[in-house]
């Protein structure tokens, strides 16, 4: 039916092999942030993809563990009123990174290729100036020194039905599921079409597109993340040696009576096995 099924349904990745190496893959993402962050570098990294592939899942696993200081998520609301009346990259524009800074975009500038082209919400000028400009923006921001990666989530349109209607029963992860997750599944041809028009404007050599094939979520994970280290020339930076002082004697300090403060129940009591 469509590109994403020609590969077929891959063998999910057991959990102890997966949490393992994305451990691993988590301590190399701590150097990373450690030489961008010494090194001054700026590095922006897309996630873009079919809803329900897996994006907001594995920007969780790469930002785990790092300072958010130092890597920050970027996930836009709709644009306002006066947003819409700029100069369509100028929204973006100012959560770009600056000296030692990492962004993680979820979802981005290309947002006018895909929901908003598929749904009516820019015009056919619109879009055919977005296909125009972006590769010219995106060439400017590397040529300023930015390191930029895309990456394009990938996923069946049988996984990712399977994928709603659990969220649908899962009370945890119902916000997930919006109206335009359902327009999704009712327009995945036009998704499709729009991505592949998209990829042959934007696919450039100074910013090309890596697609992510997340029917298993745990190895497209693990896959992003390992292909996002080996493009980066990242070096491990020596850590300043740390001692923890030792504690001076007591002095006298006697603490306040508990029951001068006022503390939250203790419900953990009250769990039963």
């Amino acid at each position: 039916m469509a590109e994403e099924k020609e590969a077929g349904r891959p063998e999910k990745l057991p959990r102890p092999l997966y949490e393992r190496e994305l451990y691993r893959l988590q301590t190399e993402l701590v150097k990373l942030q450690e030489w961008v962050r010494t090194e001054g570098a700026r590095l922006v990294v897309v996630f873009e993809g079919r809803d329900a592939a897996g994006k907001g899942s594995t920007i969780k696993r790469v930002t785990e563990h790092l300072n958010p200081r130092v890597a920050r998520i970027v996930a836009l609301p709709r644009p306002t009123e006066r947003e819409r009346s700029q100069w369509y990259f100028q929204r973006y524009t100012e959560y770009l990174p600056a000296a030692g800074e990492v962004v993680l975009l979820d979802r981005s500038w290309y947002n006018r290729a895909g929901v908003e082209r598929v749904m009516g919400f820019c015009t056919m000028e619109e879009h055919q100036r977005f296909l125009r400009q972006c590769p010219i923006f995106e060439r400017m921001l590397v040529e300023d020194g930015i390191l930029l990666r895309k990456y394009w989530f990938s996923v069946s349109d049988e996984v990712q039905e399977e994928r709603f209607r659990r969220r649908l029963k899962d009370p945890t992860r119902r916000w997930k599921l919006s109206p335009m997750d359902l327009e999704s599944i009712t327009r995945w041809e036009a998704y499709s079409r729009a991505k592949d028009e998209m990829f042959v404007h934007t696919d450039i050599t100074e910013a090309p597109w890596y697609v992510v094939e997340s029917d298993d979520k745990r190895r497209a994970r693990l896959n992003m993340i390992a292909h996002l280290l080996s493009t980066v020339p990242y070096e491990t930076v020596t850590a300043p040696v740390i001692e923890l002082p030792p504690r001076p004697e007591a002095t006298g300090y006697e603490r306040p009576p508990r029951t001068l403060q006022t503390y939250v129940p203790d419900h953990a009591s009250e769990l039963r096995g």
